[in-house]
């Protein structure tokens, strides 16, 4: 009885590992379709992170952004590559053009200016927008359920 169980044993993994052999289609791992696929995906990816990093650049959500000393209270294009800036500096306020070459304060503000509930205006409104289409979201929702 032992020499059968040693028999099957010994015999049992061969023809199993062939039977899976035969059943699983072969591929060549460097075809050109899946080359492709990897291509696609690989691009995909680096198009997320190059989007990401523009929307935080744009959004001004960089790290320890409550602890600055310079604020740019307000921000405005005047060209393809200048803009003119009001920067706060402790107390103080400037107005400053800034090229790509240079920055050069234009003006020293006497009256403070302030910042429409202590945040750029800019992205008050993007704020705003973001949670209208939420909350629209969300009673839309509810509306299916």
């Amino acid at each position: 009885m032992k020499s059968w169980l040693l028999f099957i044993v010994l015999w049992a993994p061969p023809v199993m590992a062939t039977d899976l052999e035969s059943a699983v289609p072969q591929m060549d791992p460097v075809s050109s379709t899946t080359l492709g696929k990897i291509t696609l995906g690989l691009g995909f990816i680096l198009l997320l992170i190059f989007v990401l990093a523009w929307v935080l650049k744009k959004m001004q959500l960089t790290p320890n952004a409550d602890n600055r000393l310079i604020n740019i209270v307000s921000a405005v294009s005047v060209g393809q590559r200048d803009r003119i800036a009001l920067i706060e500096v402790g107390d103080e306020q400037f107005v400053v053009g800034i090229t790509p070459g240079r920055i050069e304060k234009l003006h020293s503000m006497k009256k403070r200016v302030e910042r429409p509930h202590g945040e750029n205006l800019e992205q008050n409104q993007f704020y705003d927008k973001f949670t209208q289409l939420l909350k629209k979201g969300q009673s839309d929702g509810k509306r299916d359920q």
